[in-house]
């Protein structure tokens, strides 16, 4: 007998290898597609843009207003205050014109003949006259006498036992004080009042006595 390899012959040997081979191949995965990247927004990216430039330009504006304002304060403490060093040293020259003012007696004065009569006038003059000057350069008196002790502007070198004004109150003044601008440059030398009622029950006493 004749097997069946045999009837059919080389073709029906090839058919079958060939149907195997197919059953046998794995099947192909389908590709999987990768996404698109997006294209950038030219309109989003020219706002973002303008709104970092903006930001820039407004930050740059703050800084140069703020140097502004820093040296036109600059400018004007230096011309207020530009003179504080020699104004001071010419507030002892001052103290100096009044002590030898003060240094002649009443009496002395009085009975003085016309040349030490002019001398003493002309030393008055001369202290008035630096006195005028200093003050168109910003520089004032401080007059204390009769206010509350302020330790800002005054400087308390004694107290003075007096019961009928307020406790505090500048009662004397041993040494003038003077300012410059709004700051001080010589605190005044006084002497401040001890025993008498605080100065808020003062004001409020005072208060009182008005609405009475």
């Amino acid at each position: 007998m004749t097997d069946d390899t045999t009837k059919n012959g080389p073709d029906a040997a090839a058919a079958d290898a060939q149907a195997q081979t197919k059953t046998e191949a794995p099947e192909a995965t389908p590709a999987v597609e990768e996404p698109k990247a997006e294209t950038p927004d030219p309109l989003a990216a020219l706002q973002a843009e303008n709104a970092d430039l903006r930001d820039r330009f407004l930050r740059l504006a703050a800084d140069m207003d703020n140097l502004r304002r820093r040296t036109d304060r600059d400018v004007k403490d230096a011309k207020s205050y530009a003179v504080t060093s020699f104004a001071r040293d010419m507030l002892a020259v001052s103290d100096n014109l009044r002590r030898a003012i003060e240094a002649v007696p009443a009496e002395a004065r009085e009975a003085a003949e016309a040349g030490l009569a002019a001398l003493i006038e002309g030393v008055e003059m001369t202290e008035r006259h630096m006195l005028s000057t200093l003050e168109r350069h910003g520089v004032k008196k401080i007059e204390p006498e009769g206010q509350r002790f302020d330790p800002n502007f005054h400087q308390a070198m004694f107290e003075v036992p007096n019961p009928n004004v307020p406790n505090n109150t500048v009662v004397q003044v041993v040494q003038a004080g003077y300012t410059i601008g709004d700051r001080v440059l010589r605190p005044a030398m006084v002497g401040v009042a001890k025993g008498g009622p605080k100065a808020d029950s003062a004001a409020a006493q005072e208060e009182t006595s008005k609405a009475e």
